[in-house]
């Protein structure tokens, strides 16, 4: 089971509170787990990662284990913790302005 964290306002949206828990099969990427969140959550296609291309979308982030995972490749595997459902991974839409 995965643990997902997403914002408020996601969470408004899949009209879920606190703390997401997934099955993901396979091994756990942020490609597979977005796409768990996507299946189960269809109303989220296209907030956090580009419909077309499925790439994350420039201002949200991903973070796992006190580590920015944002610019990693969405085929590489998680942290372990993650994998094994003691850290979440979550995704943090980033602040702009001045």
């Amino acid at each position: 089971m995965i643990r997902v964290i997403i914002p408020f306002h996601l969470r408004t949206l899949a009209k879920v509170d606190g703390e997401l828990a997934l099955d993901v099969s396979g091994e756990v990427t942020q490609r597979t787990v977005l796409d768990a969140l996507e299946a189960r959550y269809p109303m989220l296609q296209g907030t956090i990662r580009d419909r077309a291309t499925r790439r994350r979308r420039a201002f949200v982030r991903f973070f796992a284990c006190q580590e920015d995972l944002s610019n990693e490749s969405p085929d590489s595997p998680l942290p372990a913790p993650v994998a094994a459902g003691q850290e979440p991974f979550r995704v943090v839409g980033a602040m702009a302005g001045g």
